[in-house]
């Protein structure tokens, strides 16, 4: 992963050498009569935009919102007064009635989610041939029986819709056509000079007025900013809402059949109080990202959410800075990511037959390259979402749709929308990387140069038949990972989207996706939880890109300023430089075993502090060279964490029984000592004299022996010097009565093998349970991964976990990672919980 590449930009830039116009005569152009001056529609075949007089546009824009407010009153009037009768009969109809009377009041409606993207899917490269036929879907994506037809939508849509104005719907509705504007499915009528208004617009006479540049000093800054809209553009929202407000008022009349129509709005039926809305939950009880974005265009346009960007980052560095700890403390967990990573590059898992150096050099280099990137580019998008939450509390009072942004929080938006480019083009560089090399997939590529297991060859599709579920899995990846035309068209939420709908309806996609796989693409489901955030904040999403222009070049050099650390750091991972140490980090010889779970003894207990000091040993290398290469780390995340006074879990020596015995009178058997990590030097500036106190020290490490929750025992001669592990820090933790269920949870994520707990699996059900009783709520992101948000707890830090994957079951080792990570994150330990008395 790099993240100092950006996504590609397919937009022409005007401003940018294009040596492919060279000798290309641009003629004069009258653009008030001309719809076509490139001959873009011309060369697919089609006709050119019409051209309306003023006159005509001023008539069709009045009779459409004269539509418009007339069905939005009468709906508005039916819902005050049935709307709890409509919602429950609607949700008491079978599928099968709930279609035929959105059939009745929608003729053709089609059938699937999307139809859009289905069309833009199904006919790509012949998209233009169809669009008449297809033109519907483009104009209302929203409009179709997979979910409409389902207890919830219609009713959500009917309260959204009937509830609100509909100028709070105009850039929304704008937005959704937005694949059939790209693509030319929707071709707009071209109307020069003019501008149309409807963003803020209450007063009917107003709403849709059309007005020209010249008459009004600014029309034109409308206009350019998109504050508000061409005339084309206006129309189709005109268009959008009266047929969608019919529809629903149709919808309304067939379901309440039984009332005369002259009296479904009279005073015989008394003005009701609003229904509450119930909360969105998937078929196993839990929200879910996925169920908020399919109905996000049924519910009234959210505001940008901030909050909740800077709840999924800060979760998201907390999981990045863990997984660096978890690498330097636990032998296991080091050695499955570096099998697995090997698993996932191109050329890795090929026998030394190739000619080749071992792979492990390029194995280790990619987990310290992904590690510390996830970390750098995560924490520094958390930082910049705290920033903007202040400037949201800040500014947030005196917004209004017509007017501009302060400039404070629009350069500060632009800034966050650039630096999160940046972290998805990393993402999808490491998809495509990986999708490849795993056995489900591998199958289906090739390498073009089967000499070769270099990395940098070239990976294509082979002539293995494909059956309909996995060439659309693989036109979705390889879409995202292109990062090519098709990309820029759709979106990458909407890929991301269909991804997951997929993932989830075809158990024979999921089979295809390792859990590597599936993490990566919830990484993107985090980056593109905050692009869609950022689109939904209309109307000024709508001039993001005319804001950039002057604006673009500032960012990208403060961006490249900012970054230099990164690119100091990334390079000393590179694979030449791993070379001089990748034996350490072997672990294909079994130097990382690691019988945490095993019944202790003294060869088990000898094998784990083995594995230890194995894993020490590389990092003290690794350190070493990070030291030697960068010098200083100053200004990046990577520094913050490993300086951090943080303790490493590691095995005391073996005991003997009878000894054992003994020293029970006096003390506790201690589980674990705790050590102070070799990377204390990056605490100090990095001076000569700090770095050889430490490398002096190295060979007796500071221990501190954690005896139940709070005794604190250090072999260091400065017993103030030393920063306490966790468990003995005087923050008292409450006590947590749980029932059998989660209690099991918890002695198996915080294992204890000095007790008479047993090491063994965790349903994921039940550990979902285990953090809901104790005061989480669970949000499934997309891929594997979980966000959980604490509501009932003194902490407001949130955390993710990974749900396994194929298996519903977390391993011991997995279980216990978790416990690891609960205790660094709320200082939990297994004595906090207790069984619940039912009485």
């Amino acid at each position: 992963m790099n993240p100092l590449r950006s996504l590609t930009n397919h937009q022409f830039d005007p401003f940018k050498p294009h040596p492919e116009l060279d000798g290309v005569e641009v003629p004069e152009i009258n653009w008030s009569n001309n719809s076509d001056p490139f001959g873009m529609f011309a060369s697919r075949g089609m006709a050119p935009p019409k051209i309306p007089k003023p006159s005509e546009v001023r008539q069709e824009a009045k009779d459409r919102s004269t539509n418009i407010f007339a069905y939005y009153e009468e709906l508005q009037s039916i819902l005050e007064r049935h709307e709890a009768t409509i919602r429950k009969r609607w949700e008491k109809k079978t599928r099968t009635q709930r279609l035929a009377i959105l059939l009745q009041a929608w003729p053709g409606m089609p059938p699937t989610h999307r139809p859009d993207f289905g069309a833009f899917y199904k006919h790509a490269g012949n998209l233009n041939s169809v669009a008449i036929q297809h033109r519907s879907s483009f104009i209302w994506p929203l409009i179709n029986q997979e979910d409409l037809g389902e207890p919830k939508t219609l009713p959500l849509l009917l309260n959204s819709r009937g509830r609100n104005h509909p100028s709070l719907f105009a850039a929304s509705d704008g937005e959704a056509m937005h694949l059939g504007k790209v693509t030319m499915a929707i071709v707009a009528i071209f109307l020069n000079e003019h501008v149309m208004t409807l963003n803020g617009i209450t007063r009917q006479e107003d709403y849709g007025r059309l007005i020209a540049w010249e008459d009004h000093e600014d029309a034109f800054d409308w206009m350019h900013s998109r504050k508000q809209f061409l005339p084309g553009e206006g129309l189709l929202i005109l268009e959008s809402q009266e047929r969608l407000l019919e529809f629903l008022v149709d919808c309304c009349k067939t379901i309440l059949h039984d009332i005369p129509l002259d009296e479904m709005t009279s005073n015989k039926f008394t003005i009701q109080p609003e229904p509450p809305l119930k909360e969105s939950l998937d078929a196993t009880g839990f929200s879910t990202l996925s169920v908020m974005a399919k109905e996000a265009p049924y519910r009234p346009p959210a505001r940008l959410d901030l909050e909740k960007i800077e709840s999924l980052l800060s979760a998201r560095t907390v999981r990045a800075e863990d997984h660096i700890w978890s690498l330097r403390e636990d032998p296991s967990y080091f050695a499955e990511t570096m099998l697995d990573m090997k698993e996932h590059l191109v050329g890795a898992h090929l026998t030394s037959k190739l000619p080749r150096d071992d792979p492990w050099a390029r194995v280790i280099s990619s987990v310290l390259i992904e590690s510390f990137s996830q970390l750098e580019s995560f924490a520094e998008l958390r930082n910049q979402a705290i920033h903007l939450c202040e400037l949201s509390r800040k500014y947030g009072p005196e917004l209004s749709p017509q007017k501009d942004l302060p400039e404070e929080y629009l350069a500060a938006l632009l800034k966050f929308q650039h630096y999160l480019k940046q972290v998805t083009k990393g993402v999808l560089d490491r998809l495509k990387l990986s999708v490849v090399a795993p056995p489900p997939m591998r199958a289906f590529f090739a390498r073009s140069d089967l000499r070769s297991a270099s990395s940098s060859t070239k990976i294509i599709p082979n002539s293995m038949k494909r059956d309909k579920v996995t060439q659309q899995l693989l036109w979705l990846l390889t879409t995202l990972w292109e990062d090519g035309y098709d990309l820029f068209l759709c979106r990458m939420t909407t890929v991301i989207d269909e991804l997951d709908r997929l993932l989830k309806a075809e158990p024979k996609a999921l089979e295809l996706i390792s859990p590597y796989i599936a993490m990566l693409i919830g990484e993107l489901s985090i980056t593109g939880e905050c692009f869609r955030q950022l689109e939904i904040f209309q109307p000024w999403a709508n001039g993001f890109e005319s804001a950039l222009v002057d604006r673009k070049e500032g960012i990208k050099k403060q961006f490249k300023e900012h970054t230099k650390p990164w690119a100091k750091i990334h390079d000393t991972f590179k694979e030449h430089n791993i070379n001089a140490i990748w034996q350490l980090g072997d672990p294909s010889d079994g130097k990382f075993q690691y019988p945490v779970g095993k019944r202790q003894n003294k060869a088990n207990i000898e094998t784990l502090r083995r594995s230890e000091a194995n894993l020490d040993a590389f990092w003290n290398a690794v350190d070493d060279m990070l030291y030697r290469k960068t010098g200083s780390l100053n200004g990046t995340a990577y520094q913050q964490v490993i300086s951090q006074p943080r303790y490493l879990q590691r095995t005391p020596e073996w005991v003997e029984p009878a000894a054992r015995k003994e020293e029970k009178a006096n003390q506790n058997n201690a589980s674990y000592d705790y050590v102070l990590p070799f990377s204390r030097l990056f605490q100090e500036t990095g001076s000569t004299s700090a770095r050889a106190e430490v490398l002096a020290s190295a060979a007796g490490k500071t221990k501190v022996k954690r005896r139940g929750v709070s005794e604190v025992e250090s072999t260091s001669e400065d017993d103030t010097a030393a920063v306490p592990p966790p468990g003995s820090l005087p923050d008292v933790q409450p006590t947590f009565k749980v029932d059998a269920r989660a209690l099991k949870v918890f002695r198996t994520v915080f294992f204890d093998p000095a007790a008479n707990t047993t090491a063994g699996e965790v349903a994921w059900r039940d550990f979902l349970h285990a953090m809901e009783v104790t005061g989480f709520t669970a949000e499934k992101l997309y891929g594997s991964v979980w966000h959980f948000q604490p509501t009932r707890l003194d902490v407001e830090r949130s955390i993710q976990f990974h749900e396994p994957h194929p298996r519903g079951k977390i391993p011991f080792l997995v279980a216990r990672r978790h416990g690891r990570r609960l205790s660094r994150a709320y200082g939990w330990y297994g004595t906090m919980f207790v069984l619940k008395d039912n009485n």
